[in-house]
């Protein structure tokens, strides 16, 4: 069950900012306003990043919320006269891009991955070819660790693991974009429902319904173990000691080795694809038939991190010919055992992922 939400989900920060502070932001913006551009950056660059988060919650893909971040810049640019200073520029920005987000959700549908879609796969035959479903991608910590906040320490409600997971993030592209946005503004943002209402235009019983309504729906979409996952720190040694296990049986091509690393009823899937593989076993007559296949590349993993949680950057190998990108590889640990494979199999995203080509 989902812990309570304001302690999962956001806790309240008061952040402490000089006088010297206020004055220099002051006239910042007192030059934006009358049209000077680098002032309106200066005022504004600090929030792109976690603007960015918080608009990958909402899209649940790091491209899209990209391009409504740089959407979001240019309305408040616009609009800069309408900004009071009832409430802080952060949280004016944050009301910009959620409604953002909205205009782009009322045209697309939500984005999931390949067990919320259809059922297993069966491994005596092939995977299904790349479909045309936009599906959740993955967002490189090296990012997340970026977001600071005025104090100088991490701002943890914006990247706390719990609400940056690949489960956490599939579980709320289930609710309707308005419930989505509730949900994060409140209990991840820690929002008065008053600030919340008006922001997106709703009455306060309205936003309040929306909220319970969300919460419901997300505990009843997030795995049943959830609790048992190890959130907040830094892999202990078991898990590093897994991990290289794990990276290791690809790279060697051990099959029996990279089984005996999966919890019993585990699961894979590799979007584009739709197909996914869950148990143990099936898990291993796929990886047998496929990827560990006599003629088949090697697949060489190289250690990354995603959303908060292990992951790859995949490449495969042919005697004598370079390293190919593949994708991203996503861990879900439970248990000491490896429970949970999302493998993204989008070149693309070494880029973003700023993952070089091992040597």
């Amino acid at each position: 069950m989902l812990p309570p939400p304001m302690t999962l989900l956001g806790r309240s920060r008061h952040m402490s900012v000089s006088i010297e502070q206020l004055d220099d932001a002051s006239a910042a913006w007192d030059a934006a306003l009358d049209g000077d551009r680098e002032a309106f950056a200066a005022s504004t660059t600090r929030y792109r990043r976690e603007l960015e988060v918080h608009c990958y919650r909402m899209l649940g893909s790091p491209e899209d919320a990209e391009d409504v971040v740089q959407e979001t810049m240019l309305r408040a640019w616009r609009r800069r006269e309408t900004y009071a200073s009832r409430s802080t520029l952060r949280a004016w920005l944050y009301g910009i891009a959620t409604n953002a987000c909205l205009d782009v959700l009322a045209s697309r549908k939500r984005r999931l991955l390949p067990p919320d879609v259809t059922g297993p796969g069966d491994a005596r035959n092939a995977p299904l070819p790349a479909s045309e479903i936009a599906w959740l991608a993955p967002y490189p910590d090296r990012l997340l660790d970026e977001i600071v906040d005025t104090t100088g320490g991490p701002e943890d409600e914006i990247v706390a693991r719990e609400t940056i997971e690949l489960a956490f993030l599939v579980a709320i592209q289930h609710l309707p974009p308005r419930q989505r946005a509730v949900l994060l503004l409140r209990d991840v943002l820690s929002w008065s429902a008053r600030e919340t209402a008006a922001i997106l235009d709703m009455s306060l019983i309205a936003a309040n319904s929306a909220l319970q309504r969300a919460r419901t729906t997300v505990r009843e979409q997030l795995p049943a173990r959830r609790t048992e996952w190890s959130r907040g720190r830094a892999p202990d040694t078991v898990e590093r000691d897994l991990l290289e296990r794990y990276m290791r049986a690809w790279n060697t091509a051990d099959l029996d080795a990279l089984v005996a690393l999966l919890a019993e009823d585990a699961r894979v899937s590799m979007p584009p694809s739709p197909s996914w593989y869950r148990g143990r076993g099936e898990i291993a007559s796929f990886l047998a038939q496929y990827p560990f296949a006599p003629t088949a590349p090697r697949h060489i993993h190289v250690p990354t991190r995603a959303n908060r949680q292990p992951a790859f950057a995949l490449f495969s190998s042919r005697e004598g010919e370079r390293l190919q990108p593949l994708g991203i590889s996503v861990l879900t640990i439970e248990s000491g055992f490896i429970a949970v494979i999302d493998a993204f199999l989008q070149p693309d995203l070494i880029d973003l992922f700023a993952v070089k080509l091992p040597a």
